[in-house]
């Protein structure tokens, strides 16, 4: 099943609902991040996009998706902690 992924993560300094929805995408990121996949991998497995169709989009999407996975290990998880 293809997630519905968009291209650019919803930021915010608080948990948004995308993050809500998508917390297992960024989990599964950051899990092949630190098994050394390569984007091209995880750009199709993780998220679903054809790096050899569109490699601009691949990375731009990827990007935005660990960049929003780690500010969920540095600063979101708080919110989900909080209670």
């Amino acid at each position: 099943m293809k997630p519905n992924i968009m291209d650019e993560v919803p930021w915010s300094e608080s948990l948004t609902s995308y993050d809500r929805e998508h917390f297992t995408i960024y989990l599964r990121i950051l899990d092949a991040c630190a098994d050394n996949a390569s984007v091209e991998e995880m750009a199709d497995l993780i998220l679903g996009i054809d790096p050899a169709l569109e490699p601009v989009r691949a990375r731009k999407v990827f990007r935005s998706h660990l960049d929003r996975a780690n500010w969920m290990v540095t600063t979101g998880y708080k919110e989900i902690f909080a209670g």
